[in-house]
């Protein structure tokens, strides 16, 4: 694969970074009310020794903190310091959502759904559009964190669709618990990466407004295993092999709640059910009634709604029906 930035300095957010420097700058494209700057820190670690371009990046929900939490690992420990080539962190873009404890927008607009944006239409959709033009195109390979939204936990997993030979590669490696195959997504920045050319994993761990030190721990590996086999690793950097199989996750679906009520749950994350199973119930608040919920087929639990109170037809466990050993 021939590399974008090999030799020659990169241009980015106006400012030239040579081989070998370091630059943490701020991608500012609008102000709040009071006319104070929306400052987003872009973390650039080039080594003296060229190579290929990673883009790491979180937050494109604000409350998403986990994968926030696993982007700042990877710049304390150092990993995102490269043998060669150039690492790219951005660890919360959607610093709006960040600072409101809100998935979205100050436009009401999900970022996911704005890909690759204009430079007319909402402020979402401008934002898109800056990132996608003046940082998007030095990326040889994206890596991007995320969480289950809405109080819905997800199990550790890349996401990639079927035919992408080069994501399928580099999720291996990833070595996830899960690896699922899922349609690119309109307006969402993988479908972006994929547009382009962009060989990209998505990472999904945990929940909402929640950190998960052993989830986050896992993601931070398979990053060092990804930078590794792409030889930008330090050599100061450990190497972890995953203590799991991954499991590719070919067709799933949701379990959603056949009435409203108290959802109370019986089974971890991850647990391999059998059809019939017990996996939990919903009870009225007056303890007069109960509904026991049934795994309708045998497969894996990859999410689970953890609200307190679910209304009928709320989604409250994802399971896989077809999978890969």
């Amino acid at each position: 694969m021939k590399f974008k930035n090999q030799d020659s300095p990169i241009n980015l957010l106006g400012e030239k970074i040579a081989l070998g420097e370091s630059k943490k700058l701020d991608f500012n494209f609008t102000n709040l009310f009071t006319d104070t700057k929306v400052e987003i820190p872009v973390i650039v670690e080039r080594s003296k020794y060229p190579g290929p371009t990673v883009l790491i990046t979180s937050g494109i929900h604000g409350d998403e903190v986990n994968g926030i939490e696993i982007v700042r690992q990877l710049i304390s420990k150092k990993i995102n310091v490269p043998q060669c080539g150039t690492i790219i962190c951005i660890p919360i873009i959607n610093v709006f959502g960040f600072i409101n404890k809100s998935r979205y927008f100050p436009d009401g607009r999900d970022l996911n759904r704005e890909f690759p944006g204009t430079n007319s239409g909402s402020l979402a959709s401008r934002f898109a559009f800056h990132f996608v033009n003046e940082i998007l195109p030095l990326a040889d390979y994206c890596m991007d964190f995320h969480t289950g939204g809405d109080k819905r936990f997800n199990a550790a997993q890349i996401r990639i669709e079927t035919k992408n030979t080069e994501a399928k590669k580099l999720a291996d490696i990833f070595n996830a618990p899960f690896t699922m195959f899922e349609p690119l997504i309109s307006g969402s920045y993988r479908e972006t990466c994929s547009k382009n050319n962009i060989p990209y994993l998505i990472n999904e761990s945990g929940k909402t407004l929640s950190l998960d030190k052993t989830m986050a721990r896992e993601a931070v590996d398979g990053v060092i295993r990804v930078l590794s086999h792409l030889e930008m690793l330090n050599t100061n950097i450990t190497v972890n092999e995953a203590h799991h199989k991954n499991i590719v996750i070919e067709e799933n679906t949701w379990i959603r709640a056949s009435r409203s009520g108290f959802l109370h749950i019986k089974i971890p994350i991850q647990k391999w059910v059998t059809k019939g199973e017990n996996i939990g119930s919903i009870s009225d608040p007056y303890g007069s009634k109960r509904l026991s919920i049934k795994a309708p087929n045998e497969g894996y639990i990859i999410n689970i709604n953890h609200a307190p109170m679910v209304y009928e037809g709320d989604a409250i466990f994802h399971i896989t029906t077809k999978t890969i050993h």
